[in-house]
């Protein structure tokens, strides 16, 4: 039988896949300056020109935080949000691995359809 330590050991081993939209969330993070929730929004809505909701993006950063790509920490209370604080994020170690490997996988799964995909 399996220990909870092996089991951590393998998942550590394998690269860990993303979904389209926790890849595009990690991207955006990577993109900005000050990576909270409302920037990071307004990224993926300008660049992919689909709209995002405000619980879909929040479930996101808490699944990605929770699969150890991202950690996040509190800024500092402003006047402006009413006394209260943003919450910062960045992309880990194995938030970056995970990002290669799901370019990579998206990239072979393109390879020979240069010719399709690149058509109006």
């Amino acid at each position: 039988m399996q220990t909870y330590n092996d089991c951590i050991a393998d998942m550590a081993m394998k690269p860990q896949y993303l979904g389209e939209f926790e890849y595009a969330v990690l991207l955006a993070i990577l993109q900005l300056a000050e990576p909270y929730a409302v920037p990071v929004r307004e990224l993926l809505e300008e660049r992919t020109g689909r709209p995002v909701a405000r619980g879909a993006l929040y479930t996101a950063l808490e699944r990605l935080e929770a699969k150890g790509c991202l950690r996040s920490r509190m800024g500092d209370a402003t006047d402006e949000r009413g006394g209260k604080p943003r919450r910062y994020f960045s992309v880990t170690a194995a938030g970056l691995r995970a990002i290669k490997a799901t370019h990579g996988a998206f990239a072979n799964l393109t390879r020979g359809l240069e010719t399709l995909l690149d058509q109006p």
